[in-house]
């Protein structure tokens, strides 16, 4: 049965906090470090990859991934995370499992993760709803990523919320021409880049969760000078990340650690 939560530090820094606050589920995971994931629901293959990847090793290092229970990236950074260690917060009431697909996810997360609603028993998601379950996903979190996202997109106004909250929000690389609201972030200085995912988690979480840096595969085996096209085909987006990262450059035709 869901229960009610009285009062929740984070969301404080909402424009109106929510008159009733419903859950099932792990309520200690509200006491977590929490980091918010959000993005388009029809993502690519390289935005699941690495969506997935993210999750599962902050959700690794102790961080709890909160997200909207919706197709596409929500469902990856849930699924990335574990349904035990993540908080889908839903658009309608908290006993109906929305979207249908996600059914099965949803159900997980309620038994071992934690479900969150603003709404009432029974209340069906509308168009408003989404935009106000977005703001309570941004506000749980100490930081937003924006795995990829269109302009004019949903995701758009969770960065909205991001910006007003004084968030700091975070973006995947994306090639010209795709994700073309991430990129404008990124354009604008309104958000920074994770190029590494290992990197990342380590600077975020170093002091509190005691990372400590893997090494790294891809420039262990740059260290021969492979060719370019070898080095596209074993790592793919990788060799993207490192050289707009600095760690490589190409010169003829081979791919050099700096």
């Amino acid at each position: 049965m869901p229960q009610v939560i009285e009062q929740v530090q984070e969301l404080s820094s909402m424009k109106n906090y929510p008159k009733q606050l419903s859950y099932s589920g792990d309520i200690s995971l509200l006491k977590k470090t929490k980091i918010s994931i959000v993005g388009t629901r029809k993502p690519s293959k390289y935005t699941r990859e690495y969506t997935q990847k993210l999750a599962s090793l902050l959700s690794r290092h102790g961080v709890c991934i909160v997200s909207g229970g919706a197709m596409g990236v929500d469902a990856m950074a849930h699924s990335g995370a574990g349904s035990s260690n993540t908080i889908a917060v839903l658009p309608c009431g908290i006993d109906i499992k929305y979207p249908s697909v996600n059914k099965n996810l949803l159900t997980e997360i309620e038994k071992n993760g934690l479900l969150l609603s603003q709404f009432e028993e029974g209340f069906k998601s509308r168009p408003w709803s989404f935009v106000s379950r977005n703001e309570l996903v941004v506000a749980l979190g100490e930081v937003l990523i924006v795995s990829e996202a269109d302009l004019g997109s949903g995701s758009m106004r969770s960065v909205e919320y991001a910006l007003k909250m004084k968030k700091q929000i975070y973006v995947f690389p994306q090639r010209l021409g795709e994700s073309n609201a991430t990129n404008e972030l990124l354009h604008s200085g309104k958000a920074k880049a994770i190029y590494d995912i290992e990197s990342f988690v380590a600077k975020f979480a170093n002091t509190k969760l005691g990372i400590e840096k893997k090494s790294d595969v891809f420039l262990e085996y740059c260290e021969n000078s492979p060719s370019y096209d070898e080095a596209l085909e074993k790592f793919s987006a990788r060799v993207f990340e490192a050289e707009l990262n600095g760690e490589v450059e190409i010169i003829n035709g081979k791919v050099i650690l700096k």
